[in-house]
């Protein structure tokens, strides 16, 4: 990895229109904590870059000339296994959200939106969580079916659990939430991991997901 990028967020864009290219790169390039490492105009330049440069976020345009944004999205998974996609579309409707996020995108931006909103989409999936419209976080959530079942579920977990959750889903790192909430890492630990056997949950997604589906927490 090149010194510069250490302790960065490396990104990739795909987008066959370089104007949109360009101001992407040109803004997130001013961001301290973001590097762009490559950029492909169509699928199957971003394949053949995608191992190579191994970017921890593909920013990923759904309306490419030669192949279905998609199923570029299930490739690019499969080459990078630890990347996540962002989809970055004109398109507004629930259709392409939730065929994106079948599709394995963790994150959803539009093009008419602020920059700020792709950039804070960028840095929430690259930390393991979710960003998606607002107004579509039933239908996105509901692809994976319900949450498992608990006895107690939310009820069960202590006002500090509950804390730690909310924590978790908004993306941080158990070093974050100990300095967040003033505790030893070690102890944020152990409420991480007593709140996961409580539920049954053992992922970020999944903890992103019930904290969602409880309105502790929201997807933006």
């Amino acid at each position: 990895m090149r010194r510069e990028n250490r302790g960065r967020i490396k990104v990739f864009l795909v987008d066959d229109h370089p104007i949109v290219r360009e101001g992407v790169r040109s803004y997130l390039s001013g961001q301290g904590s973001i590097a762009v490492v490559g950029e492909a105009s169509d699928g199957a330049e971003a394949l053949r870059k995608a191992r190579a440069l191994s970017p921890d976020v593909f920013v990923l345009d759904i309306s490419l000339p030669s192949l279905d944004g998609g199923e570029l999205a299930r490739r690019l998974r499969r080459a990078v296994p630890k990347a996540r996609v962002v989809a970055f579309s004109i398109h507004s409707s629930e259709e392409y959200v939730v065929r994106m996020a079948r599709c394995g995108a963790r994150g959803y931006v539009m093009k008419d939106e602020p920059t700020s909103n792709l950039l804070e989409a960028i840095k929430r999936v690259a930390k393991g969580g979710l960003y998606f419209p607002p107004d579509m976080t039933d239908a996105v959530l509901s692809l994976e079916g319900k949450l498992p079942a608990t006895r107690r579920g939310v009820a069960s977990l202590s006002a500090r659990e509950r804390e730690v959750l909310v924590l978790v889903a908004e993306g941080m790192a158990n070093k974050q939430i100990a300095r967040k909430l003033g505790l030893s890492v070690r102890t944020a630990e152990a409420h991480r991991e007593r709140l996961s056997r409580k539920l049954s949950i053992r992922t970020v997604a999944g903890l992103t997901k019930y904290a969602i589906r409880h309105g502790l927490t929201s997807l933006r």
